[in-house]
């Protein structure tokens, strides 16, 4: 028997829910590969996060967020939510975004810029229909509350 990938670890955590240490999320992104590129995410994508104690977690179950929806590198919903009917909408508050290769952590990959806001969403490879993200956002969590981890699941079949 072999050993369990870094990608079969996040599945399981997902699948797992409930709290995690931010040490053991944080060990696993960083052992994941980058996107192949931007276009990679073009599509519709679920979101869901890990609950680190994370202030950002808190805040996406509170808004009921629903992922994103990336329909170029250009043109990015950031902040896809779910309303009071349980459609997809998108969270104007939150703007826009592009997508654009940048460095993190010693990996180039795809990272999503937020129009209006200091945000800087980070992905990483774990399969065909699946990223994990890296929310990098100093200017509104301080660093001692740690990065929030977050995962997208491709939506192409709904």
């Amino acid at each position: 028997m072999g050993s369990i990938t870094t990608e079969q670890q996040v599945v399981s955590l997902i699948k797992k829910g409930g709290s995690v240490t931010e040490t053991e999320v944080e060990k696993l992104y960083n052992a994941l590969k980058a996107l192949p590129s931007p276009d990679f995410l073009i599509g519709s994508w679920g979101g869901g996060g890990f609950d680190t104690g994370h202030p950002g977690y808190a805040g996406l179950v509170e808004a009921r967020w629903a992922g994103k929806d990336f329909r170029s590198v250009d043109d990015v919903d950031p902040i896809m939510v779910l309303d009071e009917k349980e459609n997809r909408v998108w969270n104007e508050e939150w703007g826009h975004a592009s997508l654009r290769e940048m460095m993190f952590r010693g990996v180039a990959s795809t990272a999503m810029i937020y129009d209006i806001k200091p945000i800087f969403d980070h992905f990483r490879y774990v399969n065909e229909d699946l990223v994990m993200g890296a929310m990098d956002c100093p200017k509104l969590f301080p660093k001692e509350l740690g990065t929030f981890y977050f995962y997208l699941t491709n939506r192409r079949d709904t």
